[in-house]
């Protein structure tokens, strides 16, 4: 990764002075306008779990909120790890190898999880180890954007042409995820070689961005991630977990499915995750307030990324009722107004 790192220095690129490994952009900020004509981020915030042996299958299945078993060869799919009170602990992409199942979640998160899902394993033919340093996974790569899948297609030849459909190449995984921005998004995952070879003509191509124009990219898709400061605060509908095929409510047990499943087909549910855009700076974890009831707070930032507009966009999980009532603002109910946009998909009928 040093080798990557140090090349990407040459080619302008800014890091984060606490994480050398979070290059935040290439000179500048990217308005989601920019985005939206075609770009390549480089990821650098993401950490890498295999799970292998005969058992890996089962043993993830019985853990996660996604069906693992069924989990083929040229897809990936979103899971959740529930507290068993149904608070979610992390959030993964997840997709099967030759080697193994490979789940992608927060770097910051990696290392407890894995150990914490280790403690599981028992008797089970399973085990988990840090893929991010194989030489395979050294690089992560974001592709969104109108320009983003013909240069995809001259790369790889064929690309996969459905929402999480994943394929292996000679270059790599690619893994086509949520569109964002009124078009197709890709992850390819590769080796500092074949990255660093493809980096001048992708950046030619498509405007270099960093890492905070991707979690910018996600947070337009509508995919939350749990990150640090919100581990154990959601049940997965809070975030629409469920509407983006997170949860699988026909697999059987996994720690806290009885409360995910009540929360789903008892009453209304009364809290959701909705877009905002706001004039202030807003990081994972900070309460927002609704101006006409300024004592509790009414929601929490999921996720939130830097919109090149001198503020922040944002995932904001936050009480129905509250969007009712009017005005919600950041920190406090004198903070700076959250202003609403439209999600990208329908928050469906069970919302009141």
């Amino acid at each position: 990764m040093t080798d990557w790192n140090d090349y990407l220095l040459t080619q302008a690129a800014r890091h984060s002075a606490t994480e050398p490994a979070h290059v935040r952009d290439f000179g500048r900020e990217l308005s989601c306008a920019e985005l939206a004509e075609g770009f390549v981020a480089v990821i650098g915030d993401q950490g890498l779990i295999a799970v292998s042996g005969d058992d890996a299958a089962t043993f993830l299945h019985n853990q996660l909120t996604s069906d693992v078993l069924h989990l083929g060869a040229t897809e990936a799919r979103l899971a959740g790890y529930c507290t068993p009170k149904g608070r979610l602990q992390a959030t993964f992409l997840m997709w099967r190898n030759d080697a193994a199942i490979v789940l992608q979640l927060p770097r910051e998160l990696q290392m407890p999880l894995q150990k914490r899902l280790s403690m599981f394993v028992m008797r089970a033919k399973a085990t988990l180890s840090d893929a991010s340093g194989a030489s395979a996974n050294q690089v992560m790569l974001g592709f969104g954007g109108a320009r983003a899948q013909q240069v995809l297609e001259q790369m790889f030849g064929s690309i996969p042409d459905q929402p999480y459909g994943k394929q292996e190449h000679a270059l790599g995984t690619l893994i086509r995820l949520a569109d964002a921005f009124g078009a197709p998004r890709y992850e390819w995952i590769a080796s500092t070689e074949a990255a660093q070879a493809a980096w001048p003509a992708l950046s030619l191509a498509l405007t270099a961005a960093g890492n905070d124009a991707w979690r910018l990219a996600d947070i337009h898709a509508g995919v939350p991630q749990v990150t640090l400061k919100t581990q154990e605060q959601f049940v997965p509908q809070m975030v629409n977990f469920e509407l983006i095929g997170g949860v699988n409510f026909k697999k059987g047990c996994y720690p806290g499915q009885e409360i995910v499943a009540r929360s789903q087909y008892l009453g209304k549910l009364k809290r959701r995750t909705v877009l905002a855009t706001i004039d202030a700076s807003a990081s994972p974890g900070d309460e927002v307030f609704s101006v006409a009831d300024p004592e509790q707070p009414c929601g929490m930032v999921v996720n939130a990324a830097d919109n090149g507009a001198g503020g922040v966009d944002a995932l904001i999980e936050i009480k129905l009722a509250a969007l009712d009532d009017g005005a919600v603002r950041l920190g406090s109910a004198g903070g700076a107004p959250l202003r609403f946009l439209a999600m990208p998909y329908s928050l469906d009928a069970l919302v009141l």
